[in-house]
């Protein structure tokens, strides 16, 4: 008998009050929504609809972000079907309440307690869970599964760290992994991880970032900033981490050498992050404009700080160039295909972990330059501004790339679909397009 399980519910039970401890303090860091603040402890604001539920958690931005689309298409297709999203972070609750479709709506993930995590499947008894990429939090996973309740894992990922640290704990990582009915890995390298934890049934279809529709901008506010530059050379550093605000401020100065009065467009992963970011550039003599304080972009601005959500499709249609964040500092990058989609050349570090085979695709078609400090950055950006035909060529290369790797959708689609029929069988007429045969196989019965 595997005794892990039950050992890790008794510590997390004990641990209670030290958990309420950590959450208080998130919110003094504004890292937690005060006011919603029940739900983390599996208390829900909303009512659970009458009509079969499909719950799908994503725990960030990212995550959030890759979902949408299929989120849509479910609802699209299956007009019997409701849909609840949960998040861990207050970022993605924000984004994905701006941008949810009907019959949809969100709470934050209750964290990992015995009774957060009773109280949530108590209220909510969700009829299928979908979870995306690497959240594995044992009680909810396996608290979910004793109610019989079907779980899918889409867009998997896990980093070799993390496989290490797993890999320490079989005994509590292989039921976790058992208790999905299906794991829809990213790649062949990521499926194999997931089998060596002790998944069962394995494929591998694509990446969901890959299919996320282009990120919106109000066409008011992108007339206006686009006034307010004027025919300055702009670029933009994007959802980049601590450490990277450094070597984006570095690299403007050089930049300014052989282009005058540059705009370098920041727009930090946390906006929260702001006002320290901003106190940075200040002590570096940079003159910094700061859009979550309302302040415009003038003459004299050197940085504009865009610490703000939701608003990063505006930045990417004004940058022309783009850095693309989290790839500099060992956090694996982000979704450089939202840069690609929107007439930017793309920038990355040496670290593109999270997004491998997107990175990889956009170098080897020519669409993206890699860099790895302020000289390299401040050279490649130097490079584009100075030669407008080389920069349109890697931008119209990096939106070619985007645009035929848009099959995992589908992939995913056609994997989940007899889960989904049991809830409201598809008529033909729902679906827009047919579904592309998944790759990989599956090593064990993954039909509901």
């Amino acid at each position: 008998m595997n005794l892990w399980p039950t050992l890790y519910r008794t510590l997390t039970a004990a641990a209670a009050p030290l958990v309420t401890v950590y959450l208080n303090a998130r919110c003094r860091r504004g890292k937690e929504d005060r006011e919603r603040l029940a739900e983390r402890f599996g208390i829900a604001s909303a009512s659970r609809p009458a009509l079969p539920l499909v719950w799908v958690h994503a725990a960030s931005v990212g995550e959030a972000s890759s979902v949408l689309a299929l989120i849509e298409r479910i609802l699209a297709e299956r007009p019997a079907i409701e849909l609840l999203i949960t998040t861990g972070t207050v970022a993605a609750a924000r984004l994905v309440q701006t941008r949810l479709p009907p019959r949809a709506r969100h709470q934050f993930v209750p964290v990992d307690l015995p009774r957060a995590v009773k109280r949530f499947l108590d209220h909510w008894h969700p009829d299928l869970a979908i979870w995306v990429e690497s959240e594995l939090w044992p009680n909810l996973v396996l608290a979910t599964h004793r109610r019989g309740i079907p779980i899918l894992l889409a867009n998997a990922r896990l980093s070799a760290r993390s496989v290490a640290r797993w890999q320490v704990l079989p005994g509590l990582v292989r039921p976790v992994l058992e208790a999905f009915a299906l794991c829809l890995a990213q790649d062949e390298v990521q499926a194999e991880r997931f089998r060596r934890l002790g998944a069962l049934a394995v494929a591998c279809v694509g990446d969901l970032k890959t299919a996320a529709a282009p990120l919106p901008a109000d066409p008011a506010a992108l007339a206006a900033l686009r006034h307010e530059i004027g025919a300055r050379p702009v670029w933009l550093a994007a959802s980049t981490h601590a450490g990277e605000e450094e070597i984006a401020a570095a690299a403007h100065r050089r930049i300014a050498f052989d282009h005058p009065n540059p705009l370098t467009i920041l727009a930090p992963r946390h906006p929260v992050r702001g006002p320290a970011i901003e106190e940075m550039l200040r002590a570096r003599g940079l003159r910094v404009a700061r859009r979550g304080a309302g302040e415009a972009i003038t003459r004299d601005t050197d940085i504009y700080l865009v610490d703000t959500l939701g608003e990063l499709g505006l930045f990417y249609r004004l940058g022309g160039i783009a850095l693309i964040g989290g790839s500099l500092v060992r956090k694996g990058g982000h979704n450089p295909f939202e840069a690609a989609r929107l007439d930017c050349a793309v920038l990355h570090g040496p670290d593109m972990a999270n997004c491998a085979a997107m990175a990889g695709a956009l170098d080897a078609a020519g669409a993206a330059l890699r860099v790895g400090d302020a000289e390299t950055l401040a050279r490649a950006v130097s490079r584009l501004l100075a030669d407008p035909a080389e920069r349109t060529a890697r931008a119209t290369a990096a939106a070619r790339i985007a645009a035929a790797s848009g099959g995992a959708l589908d992939a995913v689609l056609e994997r989940i679909a007899p889960w989904l029929d049991a809830l409201d069988p598809v008529s033909s007429a729902a679906i827009a397009t047919p579904p592309r045969r998944a790759v990989g196989d599956v090593r064990a019965d993954a039909r509901p």
